[in-house]
C-alpha cells in the first residue's frame, strides 16, 4: 500500500505537514514556500495524480514508475527528474544492495518516489535539513542538495566494505585459497553494479550545477560543485577497485598455471623415476634369465645331447651361465640401467 509523507516549508521552517498531496501543493504555492512530498511503495495512480497537479512531464513520470534503470538526469522546461540508486553493503554475503529513488524537483516542490522502503531515510534527511533553516530557506533545490549529500555519503561505507574484502582477497591469493577465484568473480560483479550507480553521478551533478545556477539567478552553485568533487573521488575509487580485481584475477590465473606446471613437473619426475626402476628391474630380470635358459636347455633330458657325455660339460654349463650373466650385467651397467 502506498504511503505518502508531506510537508510545506516557508521561509526555512516547516509550516505544515500530513496534508493530502494536492492540498500540500496548493498550500505551498499559496504561502510562497515549497512542498516536499515523499511517496513510498509507490502507487501508479497516486504518482500520476501528483504529477498532473505539479505539471510533471509524462515521460519523467513514466521513467520514474518503470524502475530497474541506471542513475540518470532529465531536465524539462521548469523541473528536473533524477533517477538515483542509493546503496548499502552487506558484509555477511559480500553483496551491495541497491534501492531506487525517483526525484522530481522544481522551483516550489520536491517529490521523492520509492518503489520500496529503500536505503535513503527521507524523514532523517528532512530532520537534518530542518536543523539548518538557512539551507531550507533557499528552496527545493537546497533540499535536493541535502538529499544528494546523504546519498553520496551512503556510498562511503559501501566502498569501505568492498575495499576490506579486496584486502582479504589479496591475502588469500598467495595462501592459495581454493575459493578465491569464485570470491573475486562475485566481488567483481558487485563492483560493476556499483560503477553503474556511481559513474553517472558526475555527469548528473555537472548538469545539475548548470540548472541550479540558472534557477538561483546567481550563475553559480558552489554547494553542488563540492558535491561533484566528492562524486568524482568516489568514482575514481570504485574504478580503482575494478582494476585491482582485474589484476587479482590475472594473478590468480598465473598462480594457478604455476601450480599446474609444478604438478606436471612432479608427475614427470615421478614418471622418470618409475621408468628408472622399471629399467633396473628389467635388467636384473634379463641377467637372471640367461642362466635360466641355459639350465632349461640342459634339463630337457634328451637321450642324445653332445655335452651329456662330456666330462667338462657340467663346468662348461656353469661357466656359460656366469659368462652370459656377467656380459649382460656389464652391458646394462654401461648404458646406465644398473
Amino acid at each position: 500500500m502506498s504511503r505518502v509523507e508531506t510537508a510545506v516549508y516557508v521561509d526555512g521552517v516547516r509550516a505544515a505537514e500530513g496534508l493530502e498531496p494536492l492540498e500540500t501543493i496548493a498550500r505551498a504555492r499559496e504561502q510562497r514556500g515549497f512542498a516536499w512530498i515523499g511517496v513510498r511503495a509507490a502507487d501508479h495512480d497516486e504518482v500520476h495524480r501528483i504529477g498532473t497537479a505539479l505539471g510533471l512531464h509524462p515521460l519523467g513520470v513514466n521513467e520514474c514508475l518503470r524502475g530497474h534503470q541506471r542513475a540518470k538526469l532529465e531536465h524539462f522546461d521548469d523541473h528536473t527528474f533524477l533517477a538515483l540508486q542509493p546503496a548499502r553493503y552487506v558484509d555477511e554475503t559480500e553483496t551491495v544492495e541497491f534501492s531506487e529513488v525517483g526525484v522530481f524537483v522544481g522551483g516550489d516542490f520536491l517529490v521523492t518516489v520509492h518503489a520500496d522502503d529503500g536505503v535513503v531515510d527521507i524523514p532523517a534527511v528532512r530532520e537534518r535539513v530542518e536543523a539548518h533553516p538557512e539551507v531550507v530557506r533557499l528552496g527545493a533545490y537546497a533540499a535536493l542538495w541535502a538529499m544528494l549529500r546523504n546519498l553520496v555519503s551512503l556510498y562511503g561505507p559501501v566502498a569501505d566494505g568492498v575495499e576490506n574484502d579486496i584486502d582479504e582477497i589479496e591475502v588469500e591469493l598467495f595462501e592459495r585459497d581454493p575459493d578465491v577465484s569464485e570470491r573475486i568473480f562475485k566481488l567483481q560483479r558487485e563492483v560493476v553494479e556499483l560503477q553503474h550507480a556511481t559513474v553517472p553521478l558526475v555527469d548528473m551533478l555537472d548538469r545539475l550545477q548548470r540548472v541550479v545556477a540558472v534557477e538561483s539567478g546567481t550563475g553559480e552553485a558552489p554547494a553542488f560543485r563540492d558535491l561533484d568533487d566528492d562524486a568524482r573521488h568516489l568514482g575514481a575509487r570504485v574504478a580503482g577497485f575494478r582494476q585491482t580485481l582485474d589484476s587479482a584475477l590475472t594473478v590468480d590465473a598465473t598462480l594457478s598455471d604455476q601450480a599446474r606446471n609444478e604438478e606436471m613437473r612432479r608427475m614427470t619426475q615421478t614418471s622418470l623415476e618409475q621408468n628408472d626402476q622399471v629399467k633396473k628391474i628389467s635388467s636384473w630380470a634379463a641377467v637372471g634369465f640367461a642362466p635360466t635358459i641355459i639350465a632349461g636347455i640342459y634339463g630337457m633330458n634328451f637321450a642324445v645331447m653332445p655335452e651329456l657325455a662330456w666330462g667338462w660339460g657340467y663346468l662348461f654349463a656353469l661357466g656359460l651361465m656366469v659368462a652370459a650373466s656377467t656380459t649382460l650385467y656389464l652391458v646394462f651397467r654401461k648404458v646406465g640401467w644398473l
